[in-house]
């Protein structure tokens, strides 16, 4: 693949659900060694640190269960203003956090596109579809959210203008498996590409991701990924408040990430989620980060082996 210069941003985002510990995530990456990774397969890599919520104010939720209205909308202006700064230098890595914050990742990536001309297609590894509203959320954790609201859906009055709305069409989700009736209502009436574990257990990860970049290609689209850690099955990646079994194998996780180095698509990242209290000696840190080297050129020939001590 070429050679790309990584902007690592952290986005310790705590505030979409109520378990908390996603704040720690940025540094636990920081800690397991991704700078250096990514570094030792010939790439460059400039870290903008940690960044800050902007203070808004909003009205009060017409939904009472919605958690932390102001906080995720500030989050989202900061991360919004973070990635259109940031893509034209360079490929942004964004840390999470919990994956509220790819409310302002992708509406960012998604104007960063619109300005040079080019369509935008996003790749959702994830057990859940985040399609929620701040209307239609039963727990009111807007890390359910995202999805909504950079496609354009209503009851997101109190987030900025989207600057670029996200078509459907254009986003492919892998590796659902725990999915509500209001969310099947939506996606069963739209285009969203939805790949869930039983399609992956029938016809294996490779043809579906396969298609769906050819699209990309096709349209000579930019690609943004967006990685939470319970795309992976519990059992390998422990470290996340929204464990569901039955997910990714750690081989289709990199199968997938190779397949994405291949197609030199990918414009930014998000990796979202990952709560170091809740991990095993760093082993889900760890994991992401290898995985993210997969993606940037790493093969199983050079894969470290990881010590268990």
């Amino acid at each position: 693949m070429t050679q790309k210069h990584c902007i690592l941003i952290g986005a310790p985002v705590d505030c979409g659900k109520r378990r908390r510990g996603c704040l720690m995530g940025p540094d636990a990456y920081r800690t397991a060694g991704i700078a250096d990774a990514i570094t030792d397969l010939g790439h460059s890599v400039e870290d903008m640190g940690n960044l800050t919520p902007a203070e808004v104010m909003v009205p009060t939720p017409a939904n009472p269960k919605v958690y932390k209205l102001a906080e995720n909308v500030g989050w989202t202006r900061t991360l919004m203003d973070a990635a259109q700064n940031a893509a034209p230098n360079g490929m942004p890595i964004f840390l999470g956090g919990d994956h509220a914050l790819a409310a302002g990742t992708v509406a960012g990536m998604a104007a960063h596109a619109q300005k040079a001309g080019r369509p935008f297609f996003a790749l959702w590894l994830d057990a859940h579809s985040d399609i929620h509203t701040p209307d239609t959320t039963d727990t009111g954790n807007l890390h359910g959210t995202p999805v909504g609201y950079v496609t354009g859906r209503d009851g997101f009055g109190a987030y900025p203008p989207l600057p670029a709305r996200v078509d459907p069409a254009n986003i492919c989700m892998i590796g659902l498996r725990s999915v509500d009736a209001a969310e099947h209502a939506v996606l069963d009436d739209g285009d969203v590409m939805l790949v869930d574990m039983r399609m992956i257990d029938e016809e294996g990860i490779r043809a579906p991701l396969q298609t769906f970049l050819d699209r990309v290609a096709a349209a000579n689209g930019m690609l943004h990924v967006s990685l939470d850690v319970d795309f992976l099955d519990p059992g390998v990646a422990p470290a996340v408040g929204t464990t569901v079994p039955g997910g990714a194998t750690v081989r289709e996780g990199h199968l997938v990430m190779e397949m994405l180095c291949d197609s030199d698509l990918v414009s930014s990242l998000d990796l979202v989620e990952l709560n170091p209290f809740l991990d095993d000696r760093g082993k889900t840190a760890n994991l992401m980060v290898d995985l993210t080297a997969s993606l940037l050129g790493r093969r199983v020939f050079d894969r470290p082996t990881r010590s268990n001590a």
